[in-house]
């Protein structure tokens, strides 16, 4: 079934990303300035600002800028899947209508643009890191194997929210406060090692805690991945998109009645 839509699913895809810029000046360009600038302000405000250090490596304001950085870029890329897609079907009530439209392609679709904004915002970080530690760790050639059941996860949940969002409209003001509880329930803006140990493994039932952990072990630690805890995320992930999957199938007859 996927390898009949790759080509839809490229055009649209494309379109996705591009149709984001737009219009403007510097156009697809700014999927590169967005991330540059956020790094610059996260390592003036935390770093200057706030003088916070993080409490692993040296400590100085542009380790903690780039640890800073890799937690954000995850947590954007997967607030934006879960804060878009109930309204996913809603938006494109063309596409439910029209019988032979494979419709479990539209959260693909966000799923892989928000994957793109996720790549650039990575290269910015390689580079960065490469520049700060003069040297780029092995580890960032794992990086495939790492985010790859990262975005599984976040398919499934999209397909599951797209479906859900079609019959409970309040998903659209619930979603973005999840997020947000994300954001400060993952050591995103602050170390793990931060924590009294008690409430570190609480901290793992968010998703974002190992994928972060592992990003920052990877790219900036030089650290090889636990594999067997790579496999179980993997694990978990791909049983997320079988069920999303399986939601939004039985969920999509009804959406033409709803819409």
């Amino acid at each position: 079934m996927l390898k009949q839509h790759v080509f839809l699913i490229y055009q649209m895809s494309r379109r996705e990303v591009l149709g984001r810029y737009r219009g403007s000046m510097m156009g697809l360009l700014w999927s590169f300035a967005s991330p540059l600038v956020m790094l610059a302000v996260y390592t003036f405000v935390f770093g200057t600002v706030f003088r916070v250090r993080w409490q692993t490596g040296d400590g100085d304001t542009a380790s903690f800028a780039l640890n800073l950085f890799a937690g954000v870029l995850l947590h954007s890329f997967l607030a934006e899947c879960l804060n878009r897609s109930p309204a996913l079907i809603a938006e494109n009530t063309g596409y439910v209508k029209k019988v032979v439209f494979p419709l479990w392609i539209i959260p693909v679709v966000l799923v892989l643009a928000a994957l793109f904004h996720l790549l650039v915002g990575l290269l910015v970080l390689l580079v960065a890191a490469g520049v700060v530690q003069q040297q780029v760790h092995a580890g960032v050639l794992l990086l495939p194997l790492l985010l790859l059941p990262f975005a599984l996860l976040a398919l499934g949940l999209s397909w599951f929210i797209a479906a859900l969002g079609v019959y409970l409209r309040d998903l659209a003001q619930v979603l973005p406060v999840v997020s947000t509880m994300l954001l400060f329930l993952a050591p995103v803006l602050y170390p793990l090692e931060a924590l009294p140990a008690g409430l570190r493994e609480h901290l793992y039932l968010n998703p974002l805690t190992y994928v972060i952990g592992e990003l920052r072990a990877l790219v900036l630690g030089g650290a090889m991945p636990d594999w067997q805890t790579l496999a179980r995320f993997t694990a978990v992930a791909l049983l997320v998109a079988l069920l999303g999957w399986q939601v939004f199938r039985k969920a999509q007859p009804g959406f033409a009645d709803v819409l």
